[in-house]
């Protein structure tokens, strides 16, 4: 992720007023709830809008306006965020506005696509509005505490002008590049990282289960195992960027011996051994292209091609 910049003097001193930016919020699930709830908090003038009027109520109390439109919450703001379901309901929400968007910016922090969020912007644009598209890698209860990395993407300038009031949803707010893509990019990368990580626990937690043990002896052992994985990473990503991957620990041929452990054992103790077959897949692949005595990280060229290999 690219750092932000340190601030001009400038910056620093338009920041008192921009920490005061009249807000926006549309859409008022878990998500949406937290996120006006951490500008409520932060003593931004807040407006708020749901199609279910009643969840409002408890922000309404702490001093946020519940617009009776659509159109009225965007004109209300400067800044209007928008977390909703998904980005059809981003368009039937915003699409009769038209013009309304006029000299406003639109930070949609719903989870979508690269093209979707590239197409929005660029209807946002042509109303008049500057758009920042954004992806939050936290839960609600995480938003606006130190821990919550909330990520951006869009014009620069326009992320550097509220970056003081972005910020007031996560210390972690971080901005990508001007690709408003990036944003929904990153957000589908960690997701399958994510999952990945699960699977891989659940999958342990049945074999063992199996053998009688309990979910709650493996997880210690499975976390000191994340933590392992997790500091090969900033080798992984120099290989991956280099293209050269040296052996770090074991050659993707010994890798393949205790693949095949793992699916055995998981056949023996009745388990699925779809994901370490597939994994297993991954390898054979790898090494079928002359990678059997490279490092782990060269099966990135087998993520690189769709599974039938090069059209």
């Amino acid at each position: 992720m690219t750092t932000n910049t340190p601030r001009t003097t400038k910056h620093m001193a338009d920041s008192s007023e921009a920490d005061r930016t009249p807000v926006t919020v549309i859409g008022l699930g878990l998500m949406g709830q937290a996120l006006a709830g951490a500008f409520l908090r932060a003593g931004h003038p807040t407006t708020v809008w749901n199609r279910t009027a009643a969840k409002a109520g408890h922000l309404v109390s702490r001093g946020g306006r519940l617009a009776d439109s659509v159109g009225d919450a965007v004109a209300a703001g400067q800044l209007v965020v928008v977390c909703v379901s998904d980005y059809d309901v981003v368009r039937d929400l915003l699409r009769p506005l038209g013009t309304v968007l006029d000299g406003r910016v639109l930070v949609n922090l719903t989870s979508g696509t690269t093209a979707q969020a590239r197409e929005t912007a660029e209807w946002v644009a042509r109303q008049g509005g500057t758009c920042l598209d954004g992806a939050i890698m936290a839960t609600p209860d995480g938003i606006g505490t130190a821990d919550t990395v909330i990520v951006h993407s869009g014009p620069r300038p326009v992320f550097d002008l509220y970056e003081p009031a972005l910020t007031s949803l996560g210390a972690g707010t971080t901005y990508l590049g001007a690709d408003h893509g990036l944003s929904s990019l990153y957000e589908a990368a960690v997701l399958g990282l994510m999952w990945g990580i699960g699977n891989g626990f659940l999958h342990g937690a049945a074999m063992l289960g199996a053998a009688g043990v309990d979910a709650a002896a493996f997880a210690p052992l499975a976390r000191k195992g994340i933590e392992t994985v997790t500091a090969w990473l900033p080798d992984y990503a120099r290989q991956v960027d280099d293209g050269s991957y040296p052996v770090l620990d074991a050659t993707i041929d010994t890798h393949l011996a205790a693949m095949e452990n793992v699916i055995h054992e998981s056949e023996f103790l009745g388990v699925d051994a779809e994901l370490p077959r597939f994994v297993k897949a991954l390898a054979d692949r790898a090494v079928a292209d002359g990678h059997g005595g490279s490092g782990y990280a060269a099966l990135i060229e087998q993520f690189r091609e769709p599974s039938g290999g090069p059209s």
